[in-house]
C-alpha cells in the first residue's frame, strides 16, 4: 500500500540565498503553447566530474501529477520516478541510473517490435543499474517506440538518446560533456519539430557556463533549461497547459528537486539516499 503525502510548501534556505531560481522564472521566453512539449539535459561538468540533470516536463496544468517511490527489493532496486496516472515519464534509481522521454514526430517503423506494456520506466529503474544495462533491456524485449525518444544516464558518465526512425535503433551519446533532448529527433531533425528553439536555448546557454566565476552548481546548469520552460497559457476550450513540473538532480549526492509550475514557492526536495532506505512505497502528491 501506498503512502500517501500531502506536501508543505518548502523553503529552502539552499534556494533563497541564491537568485538564480529568480532569474530562471523572468527570463522565460514565451514560445506558443505545446501540451506535450519536454525539455531534458544531462551536464558533466568538466572540472569537477559533478554530474547534472534538468528537465521541464510541459502538460495540461490539471494533470493530477505525483511522485512515485519504491523500496528495494530481492528482486528490484529503489527508485523514484514523476508522472501520471500510473505510467512513469522520468526518473532514477538508487544506483543513479535515470531517464526522461519525451514525444517525437510519429514514425511508421518498418521492423517486428513491440510496444512497451505496463510501466516501462519503473520496470527499467527497477531493473537496470546503468546506461549499458538499459540499452540491453530494450533491446532483449525488442521494444520500440514510435512517438517518442528516451534519454538514459548513470553516474558513470555515460549518457544517450534512444531513437527509433527508417527501420533502425538510433544511438545518441553524449559529447562534449553534455547531452540535450526536446520533441525533434536528434538523428534526424526533419523528421519535425525542428529547428526547436528551446533546444537552441539550451545549447546556447550552456556555452555560458564555463564563463562563471564560481564553480558550476545544479542551479546554474538548471538555469539553462530558464528558458525553456512555457508559461501557462490557455487554449482554444480554455484549458491551461504550460511547464507542469520542472526536476533537478545532483547525481553525486543524490539531491532531488521538484518545482511544481514554475512557482518557487511550490519546491519538493527529496536526498534520495535517505528515501531509498524506507520499507514502503510512498506516493507524493504535486501541488495544485
Amino acid at each position: 500500500m501506498d503512502s500517501f503525502i500531502n506536501i508543505v510548501h518548502y523553503y529552502i534556505p539552499y534556494f533563497s540565498k541564491i537568485k538564480l531560481f529568480l532569474v530562471f522564472f523572468l527570463l522565460l521566453i514565451f514560445f506558443p503553447i505545446s501540451s506535450l512539449a519536454c525539455s531534458v539535459l544531462y551536464y558533466v561538468d568538466k572540472e569537477t566530474g559533478e554530474i547534472y540533470i534538468a528537465n521541464h516536463e510541459d502538460y495540461w496544468y490539471d494533470t493530477k501529477a505525483y511522485i512515485q517511490i519504491e523500496p528495494r527489493s530481492s528482486k528490484e532496486l529503489a527508485r523514484l520516478w514523476y508522472g501520471w496516472d500510473d505510467f512513469a515519464q522520468g526518473g532514477i534509481n538508487e544506483d543513479g541510473l535515470f531517464f526522461d522521454g519525451a514525444v517525437t514526430p510519429k514514425q511508421n517503423l518498418s521492423f517486428i517490435h513491440n510496444k512497451p506494456k505496463g510501466n516501462l520506466g519503473d520496470d527499467i529503474l527497477a531493473n537496470c543499474r546503468n546506461v549499458k544495462e538499459a540499452l540491453i533491456y530494450l533491446e532483449k524485449r525488442n521494444i520500440a517506440l514510435d512517438n517518442a525518444h528516451i534519454m538514459f544516464g548513470d553516474k558513470n558518465g555515460e549518457a544517450v538518446v534512444v531513437e527509433w526512425v527508417e527501420g533502425k535503433r538510433r544511438l545518441l551519446f553524449i559529447e562534449n560533456n553534455r547531452l540535450i533532448m526536446t520533441n525533434f529527433l536528434l538523428s534526424h531533425p526533419e523528421k519535425g519539430n525542428y529547428p526547436c528553439p528551446r533546444y537552441a536555448s539550451i545549447e546556447s546557454r550552456l556555452q555560458k557556463l564555463s564563463a562563471l566565476a564560481h564553480p558550476i552548481k545544479l542551479l546554474d546548469v538548471g538555469n539553462t533549461l530558464g528558458q525553456a520552460a512555457q508559461t501557462p497559457q490557455k487554449d482554444k476550450n480554455n484549458r491551461i497547459g504550460g511547464t507542469l513540473y520542472s526536476t533537478f538532480i545532483r547525481l553525486s549526492t543524490m539531491e532531488f528537486f521538484l518545482v511544481s509550475k514554475l512557482d518557487n514557492s511550490k519546491i519538493t526536495k527529496l536526498y534520495l539516499e535517505n528515501e531509498f532506505l524506507k520499507k514502503k512505497s510512498q506516493k507524493i502528491r504535486l501541488y495544485q
